[in-house]
């Protein structure tokens, strides 16, 4: 039975999470899997409950932090090297960005058959300077020529990797989609709709709009502010929800308060939903406004909810809408064409019906976690037979 070590950064809210928890708990009888990772940082809210949900049982490397740090980095490569020579894996498997640079020269060190390394994003625009960018890319390149496959979540994303980017050639990726547990997102939507705006105190003619993410600048959380200013402007309401937290919170504090100072906006920020199934059920418009994604689960999670949805147009995110069909798709950093398309959505409950009816039709067999396990499981018999 071959072995997998699954590494992911940390157990923080996100897709490599789900990703790599479906992974360990739905590969099969026929592979056995130790999945480990660190722990999310101070401003994060972690996902150890998206494990304990499913019964999978995790090794928390402490050591392993998403900060480059040279005594952690240090002390995390020490110990996924001891844990491979105990485990003595068939396969590595790694997941981001910390975890693909320590986990695969780890490997490597060991003689690891096979190394594969996923990435669910990536950190070469919108993140750091020219210098700093150019570093990282330099390092994966390294890393991409000893690395057995690459995978990408999207077939745009690994466009962009490998040709904007040039981090390795195009036979050394292979696509496998994000895969999800999606039903609980169809199961009893009225009674949990009725839930979520008693809580919120919204009546069922307020129109809710949500953002649904990290507090963090990469997220571009101005950009949704502005819109609602911008509508505000043309005396367009609805009720914003800011649903998160990360080192933008006090930024993004002062300026709802700014606003709610000259206009009569109703903006909430409510921290992290650890049932974001009945949240969403509650909401009627979801918006993401990054200027760098990978593939964003938040998207898949709205459409499978019925919920349309207005976003800029940034990494895979075409991969996993259809535009003009489940979701208004609009350039980034562009406030005056997000505003107008979350008004259309605002005002015309018929273009919402339309967009929350076929949100659940396209994911619910393109997004399935057991389409995510099979193509994977598929992809390690490959390889494996390969050497």
């Amino acid at each position: 039975m071959p072995k997998v070590l699954r590494i992911i950064n940390r157990f923080n809210i996100g897709g490599p999470t789900y990703n790599a928890t479906f992974l360990t708990k739905f590969l099969g009888d026929d592979f056995e899997t130790l999945l480990i990772g660190g722990l999310p940082e101070g401003d994060e809210k972690d996902s150890l409950h998206i494990l304990e949900q499913y019964g999978v049982e995790a090794k928390l490397i402490p050591e392993l932090q998403r900060t480059p740090n040279l005594k952690s980095d240090r002390a995390a490569y020490k110990r996924i090297k001891q844990i491979i020579e105990e485990y003595k894996p068939d396969i590595v498997h790694t997941h981001a960005a910390k975890a693909g640079a320590i986990g695969r020269k780890a490997a490597l060190a060991c003689g690891v058959k096979v190394i594969v390394h996923t990435y669910h994003g990536h950190v070469f625009h919108s993140y750091f300077g020219k210098l700093k960018t150019l570093l990282y890319k330099k390092i994966e390149r390294q890393l991409a020529k000893k690395t057995t496959a690459i995978v990408a979540i999207s077939e745009l994303q690994k466009k962009e990797l490998c040709y904007e980017h040039k981090i390795a050639p195009e036979n050394k990726f292979h696509v496998v989609s994000l895969g999800f547990d999606l039903s609980k997102f169809q199961e009893n939507l009225s009674d949990k709709r009725k839930v979520t705006r008693e809580r919120l105190h919204l009546s069922e003619s307020d129109i809710a709009v949500a953002i649904v993410g990290r507090l963090v600048p990469i997220k571009n959380h101005s950009l949704f502010l502005d819109a609602i200013e911008l509508l505000a402007k043309e005396d367009v309401f609805a009720n914003y929800f800011i649903v998160g937290d990360g080192s933008e919170r006090s930024n993004i504090e002062a300026r709802v308060k700014e606003l709610a100072a000259i206009y009569p906006v109703k903006i909430t920020l409510i921290g992290w939903e650890t049932d974001i199934a009945t949240f969403n059920a509650g909401m009627d418009v979801l918006c993401l406004t990054s200027n760098n994604e990978g593939t964003p689960v938040s998207l898949i999670e709205a459409q499978a909810g019925n919920l349309p949805i207005v976003t800029t147009d940034v990494g895979g995110v075409r991969d996993i809408v259809k535009d003009e069909e489940t979701a208004f798709v609009v350039p980034p950093k562009n406030a005056a064409e997000f505003a107008q398309k979350l008004k259309i959505l605002i005002q015309n409950e018929k273009i919402r019906e339309k967009m929350s009816q076929n949100g659940w039709t396209y994911v619910k067999d393109n997004f399935d976690y057991r389409t995510l396990t099979k193509n994977m499981r598929d992809l390690y018999y490959k390889l494996l037979n390969e050497k």
